[in-house]
């Protein structure tokens, strides 16, 4: 993708230790250009930080450490702003849901307050498909889809608060013309992901480079769509620059729509020598976080329609994320 059009700016990435935050941060300061941008990257750990962007032109990188419920809505300059930031270990869903809603919201609303001090020229709010609730056909899901979601259910804190910061973005982009995206993201991973990392994908994986059998905790009966972290930085660049204000919009491959079970069994069959996928049903799955079990068939149509194409399908990207895992295992 061009990024000529970001010469000469300033982004603030929030979440910038995390994965998408990593590799928007590095795609953003290792392009070449004669006038490159500069980034401010918004973590809580410093040391995490300096080591993860050791590599990049420090000149241009600037780390701003605080948590993201005490941003200061100051004048720094920025144009552009991802806001990556948010909960994403499943059991802090359950475990810890007022601190996920509180965070959630509060964090938002720093971030939007400081883009009103900004007059910055686009926001992107990553959001999630969970939004969407818990469908139960394979109908494609668009972005006026409607949802189920149960809110006296606790698990519900993570995808409630996203809508909730969806309409937050909404009413500031009425109330004050805060030129502001949401892009909803199907799970995404690639290189990047952690050895240690927690969510399934990794989960597969490390069962891959340890040749042991995957063993799943359910009948892994949901289905939805996964991308690439390098489609997901174009899907994001592409909604900040080209999307519109006020709107929403699905970022996912469709080509990989599948059941976990099926994703598990490519992972076996390709990547793993002689493991077999085992079904060992929990008594209790709610303790592990899990989404209810679901068909997610998200409609990229809408991206699509800005020129977005996702590049790198399921197969390919968990090819590039073993490999990455296996060198940066500790």
């Amino acid at each position: 993708m061009n990024l000529t059009v970001f010469d000469g700016k300033k982004i603030l990435v929030t979440g910038a230790g995390g994965l998408l935050g990593r590799a928007l941060v590095n795609a953003l300061l290792t392009y070449d250009s004669q006038n490159p941008p500069c980034v401010v990257a918004l973590v809580r750990n410093i040391e995490k930080a300096k080591k993860v962007f050791n590599d990049l032109p420090q000149a241009r990188l600037n780390l701003l450490v605080c948590d993201i419920c005490e941003l200061a809505a100051e004048d720094m300059g920025v144009d552009y702003i991802i806001h990556c930031a948010s909960h994403t270990a499943s059991k802090d869903f359950v475990a810890r849901p007022v601190e996920v809603i509180s965070n959630s919201i509060n964090g938002t609303k720093r971030v939007l307050d400081f883009a009103v001090k900004n007059n910055v020229e686009s926001v992107v709010y990553l959001s999630t498909m969970e939004v969407y609730g818990t469908p139960s056909t394979d109908e494609k899901i668009y972005e006026s889809s409607p949802t189920n979601l149960n809110s006296m259910k606790a698990r519900s804190s993570y995808p409630e608060s996203k809508r909730l910061c969806e309409c937050l973005c909404a009413s500031y982009f009425s109330e004050y013309g805060v030129p502001v995206k949401v892009v909803r993201l199907t799970q995404t991973f690639g290189e990047g992901v952690e050895y240690d990392d927690g969510r399934l994908f990794a989960e597969l994986a490390r069962c891959a480079l340890e040749n042991r059998d995957i063993v799943l905790n359910t009948k892994g009966e949901t289905k939805r769509n996964y991308l690439y972290i390098g489609d997901a930085v174009e899907a994001i660049f592409t909604v900040l620059l080209k999307g519109v204000s006020g709107e929403a919009y699905n970022a996912a491959d469709e080509q990989t729509y599948c059941s976990v079970y099926e994703m598990a069994c490519m992972v076996a069959e390709n990547f793993g020598n002689g493991i077999r996928v085992l079904i060992n049903e929990a008594e209790d799955i709610s303790r592990f976080g899990y989404a209810p079990k679901l068909k997610m068939n998200l409609s990229a149509q809408k991206l699509q329609a800005l020129g977005f194409t996702a590049k790198t399908h399921l197969k390919e990207s968990f090819e590039k994320m073993i490999e990455y895992m296996r060198k940066h295992k500790k």
